[in-house]
């Protein structure tokens, strides 16, 4: 009951206090996120905000000023009930400010920037879209911490301490991910995606850090951490990558998956289920080994994975994952 009584204020306040600083504040501005295509749209994805914080890093500055810089990150004014279009489609952002606009896919393919003006305004705003190609052998689904991105997901003061107190200059990716991403992706032949539970306040950065690092571009599928009229942060981990998935098994129907993700969290058992919600999908599933290692829960689940016949590559890197993923797409 005192649960429910302080979510009740808590979501109320928020309800509140975007009132007052988002719809007050004239100002009205796109964050483009990377778009995606299914069989019958391009999906275009974005936040109206008030203005863009962006951060100027430097590789010696302190951990007081990277924890600073990253806190900004978070204090965005979003702007609800705002016209959004291209074309002649048109979409509203919902109270947390994003967007999704469906527009009729075409015959391109590649890399797409979408014009996107807001209702009122002059200037537009380039989001980027992926489309795969026609020739695609198949898509790639990848986590990000402790996947790509060296995190210590799977310890909380070592993860919430690499998360706010490094930049985008700091932040490791690893450089095996950089080549087995890169060799996966045949020069974006097959499309790369990647699932994350790190919240949309830090797509820019890590768009930044993936660029630095050379790290193969594609959607990302982040996770909202506002509150909801229905929970204190909206949806769980496993709900949220579940769903990614699920809604890229649909993008591609015509295409077979390969699973990337680490033993360090949940991954083992989100990727499991998804084995068996979608089966014959799922090419192969690599798990890196972080830390300690896969816990007991996450090792039964590989054996599930293998038990409905899809491969499950699991070690500390990812050397050897690319030239294995190719054979068994030739199989296919």
């Amino acid at each position: 009951m005192i649960k429910k009584t302080l979510h009740a204020i808590a979501w109320r306040a928020e309800r509140l206090l975007d009132r007052i600083k988002g719809q007050r504040d004239p100002r009205r501005i796109i964050e483009p996120y990377i778009g995606y295509a299914n069989p019958d749209h391009i999906v275009v994805r974005g936040r109206v905000l008030t203005a863009l914080r962006r951060n100027a890093p430097t590789p010696t500055q302190s951990w007081w000023v990277n924890f600073k810089q990253m806190f900004s990150l978070f204090l965005t004014d979003e702007v609800a009930n705002v016209t959004v279009q291209s074309g002649k489609i048109n979409a509203i952002s919902d109270d947390e400010g994003y967007f999704s606009l469906l527009l009729p896919r075409d015959r391109q393919s590649g890399w797409v920037d979408i014009p996107v003006t807001i209702a009122g305004q002059t200037g537009q705003t380039l989001c980027p879209v992926l489309v795969p190609g026609g020739t695609a052998r198949f898509g790639i689904i990848s986590d990000i911490d402790d996947t790509v991105l060296k995190t210590g997901a799977y310890s909380l003061i070592r993860n919430l301490w690499n998360s706010l107190t490094g930049n985008a200059l700091t932040r490791r990716i690893f450089p095996d991910a950089v080549t087995c991403l890169q060799s996966l992706s045949e020069e974006g032949r097959n499309p790369v995606y990647y699932v994350s539970s790190s919240p949309w306040n830090l797509h820019h950065f890590l768009d930044r850090i993936f660029h630095l690092a050379d790290l193969v571009k594609g959607p990302k599928f982040l996770r909202d951490l506002g509150l909801s009229q229905t929970q204190f942060v909206t949806g769980t981990h496993g709900d949220h990558k579940g769903g990614a998935i699920d809604v890229l098994m649909a993008a591609n129907p015509q295409l077979g998956y390969v699973l990337m993700g680490d033993t360090g969290q949940h991954d083992a058992m989100v990727y499991r289920d998804a084995v068996l919600r979608h089966p014959g999908r799922v090419m192969a599933v690599v798990l890196r080994k972080p830390g300690p290692g896969p816990d007991a829960q996450s090792r039964a689940a590989m054996d599930e994975i293998r038990g409905a016949g899809v491969p499950v590559f699991s070690a500390v890197d990812f050397a050897g994952v690319a030239p294995s993923i190719d054979a068994i797409a030739a199989q296919d």
